[in-house]
C-alpha cells in the first residue's frame, strides 16, 4: 500500500496544492469584480450629481430692436393693365388671319386681312373727282384773271366779273371736298386692314376666314390684353385703413419709403412671386354692403408668367414699428394678465417680463414694448424652469421657423389659442427624453 501510494504521489505530485490555488485565484478575481462594479456605480452617481448641480441648457434668442413693417395680408385678384378689344372698322369679308393665337402683338401689327376691292374703287372714284375739280378750278382762276384788266377798262360790266370770282371760289371749294373724299376713301380702305391697338398678348380669333364682318355694326374679331405689368386688385376693411391712419398721424406708426407701398404676392400653391410691385391707390369711397375699400396695386410681369383672373394672397407693407423685435412665437406665453417672455440674465437666473404684441410675421411676434437690445429670450426649456431650475446656461436657439402665417393683430391672436403650446410639449418631451437619459 505505501508503495502504491508513494506511485500516486510520484505521478501527481502538486495536485492538492494546485486546486487550493485555483480556489484562491477566482475568489481575488470575483472580490476585484464587485470593487469594480462599485467603482462604476460611485463614477455613475457623481456624473449624475454633477450634471444635477450643473445648469441646464435652454435655447435662447438675443434681442435686435429695429424698424418692422406693419404687413397686411389680403386676398386679390389679377387683371391686365390694359385691354383693348379687335373689332372690323370696315365691312367685308375676312380674306386672312395674320397672327398666331395666343401670341404676344405688337401696337400696329397686322391681324386680318379683309376683301379692300370695294375700298380701291372707291379711292380711285374720289382721287377721279378731284381730279375735275382742280380742272374746274384752274379753269374758273384763269377767268377771274382775264376778267380783272378788262373790268378796270369798263369793257364788261362788273357782273361778270363778281361771277367769274364766285366760280372760283366754288371751284376751290370742289376742290377741298375732293381731298377730303380721297383722305375719307384711303381711311377705308386701311381699316381693310384690321391692326392690332396696343401691345399685348391675342386670344383665339372670333372669326374665321370667309366671314363677313363689320355689316351694320363693330364686329369683335379678337381680345388683346397687355400683362406686363399687370394690375392687383383687393379689398381691405376700411376701419383698418383709418385706424391705421390715425396711428400714423399720431406719430405711433411710421409711414413706408417715399418710393410708396411695397407688396409681395403669394400664389395658390403658396410660394412667393419674386419681383415685388408698388400701391397704385386706395379707393375715395367704402361700399357701403361690404365696409370695405377697393385697393390697386401694380405687378411687373416680364415674363408673362402670371395671367390674368389668378387669385393671389397680396402683402402689403403699409406702415412701420420703430424700435420693435421679433421673436419665436413659442417664446410668447400668454395668461390673463396679458403676454409674456422668460428673460434670461447675465448670471442665468431667469425671470419672466411683461411684453406689448402688435402682429404676427411668420413664425415670429412683433414687439412693440417690453425688451431691449441685447436681452437674451428663453425660447425652448420653460419645463425646466418649471421643475424648480434656479438658474440656466443660455444656449443659441437652433430652431427652424415654420412656414410664413398671415399677418393678424394682437386682439385676434390672444382670443385665439397660444401658439406656444406645441413647441412647449415638444420642448417638454426633449428634456423628459434626456433627463431619462
Amino acid at each position: 500500500m505505501y508503495e502504491k501510494n508513494q506511485a500516486q504521489q510520484r505521478q501527481f505530485p502538486f495536485a492538492p496544492s494546485h486546486a487550493r490555488a485555483a480556489v484562491i485565484s477566482l475568489s481575488l478575481l470575483a472580490a476585484l469584480g464587485l470593487a469594480a462594479c462599485s467603482d462604476k456605480k460611485e463614477d455613475q452617481q457623481k456624473a449624475q450629481a454633477a450634471a444635477q448641480a450643473k445648469p441646464p441648457e435652454v435655447g435662447v434668442v438675443t434681442v435686435e430692436l429695429q424698424n418692422v413693417p406693419l404687413i397686411s395680408e389680403l386676398p386679390g385678384r389679377l387683371e391686365a393693365s390694359r385691354i383693348a378689344q379687335v373689332r372690323a372698322r370696315a365691312a367685308g369679308i375676312v380674306q386672312k388671319r395674320l397672327f398666331q393665337e395666343g401670341s404676344d402683338v405688337k401696337a400696329g401689327q397686322a391681324l386680318f386681312q379683309i376683301d379692300n376691292t370695294p375700298y380701291k374703287a372707291n379711292l380711285q372714284s374720289a382721287q377721279a373727282t378731284l381730279a375735275q375739280a382742280e380742272a374746274n378750278l384752274a379753269q374758273a382762276a384763269a377767268t377771274a384773271r382775264r376778267y380783272k384788266p378788262l373790268v378796270e377798262a369798263n369793257a364788261i360790266s362788273k357782273q361778270e366779273y363778281d361771277t367769274a370770282i364766285a366760280n372760283e371760289k366754288a371751284a376751290l371749294a370742289q376742290v377741298a371736298a375732293g381731298k377730303a373724299a380721297v383722305t375719307n376713301a384711303n381711311v377705308n380702305l386701311g381699316y381693310a386692314s384690321v391692326t392690332a391697338p396696343i401691345s399685348g398678348r391675342i386670344g383665339r380669333a372670333l372669326v374665321t376666314e370667309g366671314a363677313l364682318v363689320g355689316q351694320g355694326d363693330a364686329t369683335q374679331l379678337a381680345t388683346i390684353q397687355q400683362i406686363n405689368p399687370l394690375y392687383v386688385n383687393v379689398t381691405q376693411s376700411a376701419s383698418d385703413i383709418m385706424r391705421m391712419r390715425e396711428a400714423v398721424t399720431s406719430g405711433k406708426l411710421a409711414k413706408v419709403g417715399e418710393n410708396g407701398v411695397k407688396i409681395h404676392v403669394h400664389l395658390d400653391d403658396g410660394k412667393e412671386y419674386p419681383l415685388p410691385g408698388k400701391l397704385l391707390f386706395t379707393d375715395l369711397s367704402v361700399d357701403p354692403s361690404t365696409g370695405q375699400v377697393s385697393v390697386r396695386a401694380e405687378l411687373p410681369n416680364p415674363e408673362g408668367l402670371l395671367l390674368p383672373g389668378t387669385y393671389v394672397r397680396v402683402r402689403l407693407e403699409q406702415a412701420q414699428i420703430d424700435n420693435a423685435a421679433l421673436i419665436p412665437q413659442q417664446a410668447v406665453t400668454r395668461n390673463e394678465k396679458g403676454n409674456f417672455v422668460m428673460v434670461v440674465a447675465e448670471d442665468g437666473s431667469v425671470a419672466p417680463r411683461p411684453v406689448q404684441i402688435s402682429q404676427s410675421q411668420g413664425a415670429n411676434w412683433v414687439v412693440t414694448s417690453g425688451l431691449k437690445t441685447g436681452e437674451k429670450v428663453m425660447v425652448d426649456g420653460l419645463i425646466k424652469v418649471g421643475m424648480g431650475a434656479k438658474k440656466v446656461t443660455p444656449v443659441p436657439w437652433k430652431g427652424n421657423a415654420p412656414a410664413a402665417a398671415p399677418a393678424a393683430p394682437a386682439a385676434a391672436a390672444a382670443q385665439d389659442k397660444p401658439a406656444t403650446a406645441q413647441p412647449e410639449k415638444a420642448a417638454e418631451k426633449a428634456d423628459s427624453t434626456q433627463a431619462g437619459k
